[in-house]
């Protein structure tokens, strides 16, 4: 459906090209279109498209007051797509690289949870935080595997905080990797009953409290079912649509923020809303009022 024009009303996405640009930048997106490791059968290489496509239906204000438009008073730019990230995680990491050496927030668009392992690595992240249902420490390459993977490449367990993790959506041998791994963990009921301020910055005094950028990872898959229908692993229960923005903008207020993913929403399989999409396109939204704070 054609959307209406209003020139008092400028729509969100339609950022420049990166590559166009030569000036420092607020924050980039970039599509990072993964899916062939997914544990479960995904079109999640169509979800970068789909967000940007869905962005167009959102403004770019925040309210305030006063008011202000995000596109003036935040440089952003759209950095493409990497392509088959699958097959080439060192181009993921490369690109990732040159886009965070101009830009102060590099936004990937998954794609599958994998992509967060050679993203945390392209922006040289020394802590993590997953808003997710799942520990992510499987064995093997999958997206059930980055956060293992990130530890046995040297990252330091203990500026690693995951936030969401769900009962009967994990097994007791992955809680005790986390433990073994010095992780933080803070469980969907615990961050239901602190509130979003508190477990935020607990979040991130853990994970950036040494110094360095941190790589926040958005696993759509916490949220309840109703609202991410698009997540394969959903389940109802999980977070509220608003408890998941609240959560990205806190962290994103942080300029140790550096990075982040949106991952796991498989744009084919949503409902016919496109409420999944949406949301992880007011997720990019969100990044960026959250960057437009620092």
């Amino acid at each position: 459906m054609a959307l209406s024009h209003d020139p008092l009303w400028p729509r969100a996405g339609a950022w420049p090209s990166f590559d166009d640009l030569q000036e420092r930048l607020d924050a980039v997106i970039l599509g990072v279109p993964a899916f062939r490791t997914s544990l479960s059968p995904t079109g999640a290489h169509a979800t970068p498209a789909a967000v940007r496509d869905a962005l167009q239906r959102y403004s770019t204000t925040l309210i305030g007051p006063p008011a202000v438009d995000l596109a003036s008073a935040l440089r952003i730019a759209d950095g493409g797509d990497v392509p088959d990230p699958d097959a080439n995680e060192d181009a993921v990491r490369a690109r990732v690289g040159d886009l965070a050496a101009r830009a102060d927030l590099v936004i990937a668009l998954g794609g599958d949870n994998s992509v967060t392992y050679a993203v945390a690595q392209g922006a040289a992240a020394t802590g993590l935080i997953t808003l997710d249902a799942h520990f992510d420490l499987r064995d093997g390459v999958s997206n059930g595997s980055p956060v293992r993977r990130l530890v046995e490449a040297g990252f330091d367990g203990r500026r690693i905080v995951q936030i969401g993790i769900a009962d009967f959506a994990n097994s007791v041998p992955y809680a005790r990797r986390a433990q073994e791994y010095g992780i933080t963990v803070i469980t969907l009921d615990d961050a239901r009953r602190r509130g979003v301020p508190d477990v935020m910055a607990a979040a991130l005094e853990v994970a950036g409290g040494a110094g360095g950028g941190i790589h926040l990872d958005i696993d759509v898959d916490v949220c309840d079912r109703s609202v991410a229908p698009g997540c394969p692993a959903s389940v109802p229960g999980g977070l509220a649509a608003w408890e998941l923005r609240a959560l990205v903008r806190e962290a994103a207020s942080d300029p140790r923020v550096r990075s982040a993913d949106i991952v796991e929403v498989d744009a084919t399989a949503d409902a016919p809303d496109q409420r999944t999409v949406r949301l992880a396109a007011l997720c990019v939204l969100e990044l960026l009022a959250g960057k437009a704070a620092t």
